[in-house]
Formats: C-alpha cells, structure tokens, sequence
C-alpha cells in the first residue's frame, strides 16, 4: 500500500533536490569598450583588425566575447563623456585608439585595465612609468620608434635633394602632437631642414594651412599620427595633389587613398596585435605586468599615381627600398 505524499512534502523534497547556481544564471559574456576619435567610416578598417585578431584568438562576437563602440567623429570634447559610458557600462577592458583617447580612459578610470592600440609615447604623456614596467591600468602599443620622424625626413629629401623648407601638418590640441614635434626639430637640425608649422584646430582650417605651406613656400609637408587629422585623411591628400606638394604621411591609409608615400608601422597590424593583450588581461593577467610594445617592422609604401598627378619623378635608388609601390 502507497503512502500518500502532501503537497507541503512535495515541494519540501523539490527544494531539496541539489540544483546547482550556477546552471541558473548563464555566464557573463566579457565585454570590451572600445574608444576612437574617429568616426564609424573613417575607422572601420582599423576596429576590423581588431576583430579579425579576436577571431584568431578564439573570440566571437556575440557569442563569447562583446564590444561596445564609441566615436567621438573627430569632437575631442565628446571623449570625456564617451569614457565616461564605458566606465558606467563597467566593461572588462578598454581599447583606445591613440594618445587623446588614452587620456580620456585615463581620467575616467584607474581600475579598468585600458589598452592602447596605438599613440604616441605614453612615458613621455605620463600614461606609463616605463615601456618595459607600466605600472598602472594601462598598457598596449606605441606607433612611435626611436628615429622615426628622422627617416621620414631622410626619405622626402632623398625624393627631393634640394629640399630646405618642411611644412608640418598637424593639430596642436592633440596629446600626440609635442613628442612627435620634438623628434622631427632633432632630425630636421641634423638635415639641415626647417620646419613650418601648418596647424589645423577645426576642420575648416584645412585648406588655410595648406595656403600657409606654400606662402611659406615649403616644397613639402610631413603629417603627424594624429587622430583628428586622420579623419580628414581624404581632403588631405585631394589639397596635396590640388597644392602640387609631395608629402609624407604617418600611416599607410593615407597612401591607399590615394597619397604620395608613407613610412610607418602597420597599423591594421598594431589592432591585430592589441587583441593579445585584450586576451591575456581576460585570462587574468594585468597591465602594469604587460610591458608596451613599440613596432619592430616598418612599411615604405609609395603611390607612383600620385607621383605622376603632381609631376613628381621618384628615383630610382628610393623606389627599389620601397616595400610596396602602388602603380
């Protein structure tokens, strides 16, 4: 004969039963803040490689991995703010795209482990102690090398061996702007250069600097990695070819659309790159024991179309070092 079980005792041996916790509550997917000063368009190519070395390191987004974007479109005033929702967000990590961004992350958290994809640097900003121990939430990677700006010189007056006046082209208010200044005044004294200084607070002041190179008369102009000078990348090199002036410029962007020639570090590579740091701060490891990477290969790349648009012969002995020459 079956004994009778109440309800009150059902639910008693229900509660008893050993339901694990954490089978209730599905696992927190990491989530990683992702700063920029440029806009969607201008830095899709750059978050891409991101992504791609997330890939390549296991991470899906939207399934095991999270990003929450933010563009501050080239308004530096916005940062603060947009730092500010990220932090709010509490996400995990926090990846920059170079100097001012950094420092908006900086200011915004000493907890959250920050990452820069690239910048200037970051001693010199006070971001880091030192390259090889941070020392504090953050760490990543410098698109700047010992005798950078040096090389670039050497190379525009080696395209141009009667050079003597070098415009540069570059935003003051940027954070990336005095050590980059600093190392071309050294390169450009030991060439026997001089520099003139064409500044771009505001859009809008594009084409009155360009008109302040050749008033100037400069036969040339150098662009610093400057984020808010990036995203005007296209109406740069269209002013360039219009002005008829040779340029070098920081990155291999302005080359692709359409630029005279660079000398840098891969940038898509440094994104890429930054994703292992995204990694190994997720699997517990913190940013004051990650030490800051500085680039170890550089591309010369030239774009002989553009050569031809301003009447500009390379030589021979400058073309054979390029690493690519897009025809």
């Amino acid at each position: 004969m079956h004994k009778k079980i109440t309800r009150r005792a059902f639910c008693s041996m229900l509660l008893a039963l050993p339901f694990p916790a954490q089978a209730q509550q599905p696992k927190q997917v990491p989530r990683i803040g992702y700063l920029s000063v440029l806009s969607p368009s201008s830095d899709s190519s750059r978050i891409e490689a991101f992504r791609q070395g997330l890939r390549e390191l296991g991470y899906l987004e939207g399934q095991n991995i999270a990003i929450e974007p933010r563009y501050a479109e080239g308004n530096l005033t916005r940062l603060p703010d947009l730092a500010g929702e990220l932090v709010r967000l509490k996400v995990d990590v926090i990846v920059v795209g170079g100097s001012t961004a950094t420092r908006a992350a900086k200011n915004a958290s000493k907890m959250i482990p920050i990452v820069m994809a690239h910048g200037s640097d970051p001693v010199e900003l006070g971001y880091v102690a030192s390259l090889a121990r941070p020392g504090g939430n953050i760490t990543g990677l410098t698109h700047l090398a010992p005798e950078l700006g040096g090389k670039r010189l050497e190379l525009l007056k080696e395209v141009l061996p009667k050079l003597l006046r070098v415009a540069v082209l570059t935003d003051p208010g940027t954070q990336g702007h005095g050590p980059q200044i600093k190392e071309l005044e050294a390169a450009a004294r030991a060439l026997g250069l001089q520099l003139r200084p064409a500044e771009v607070r505001k859009p809008n002041e594009l084409e009155s600097a360009f008109s302040a190179m050749t008033t100037g008369r400069a036969r040339a102009f150098i662009g610093l990695q400057q984020p808010t000078l990036d995203r005007l990348r296209e109406r740069i090199v269209d002013l360039a070819a219009k002005n008829r002036l040779p340029a070098m410029y920081p990155n291999s962007e302005y080359v692709e659309t359409g630029g005279l020639m660079s000398y840098a570090a891969d940038i898509a590579a440094m994104f890429r790159r930054t994703a292992t740091y995204v990694d190994k701060i997720l699997k517990g490891r913190t940013p004051d024991d990650l030490p800051v990477e500085q680039p170890m290969k550089f591309e010369f790349i030239i774009n002989l179309k553009a050569a031809k648009q301003i009447g500009l012969t390379i030589p021979p002995n400058v073309l054979v070092r390029a690493d690519r020459v897009i025809r």
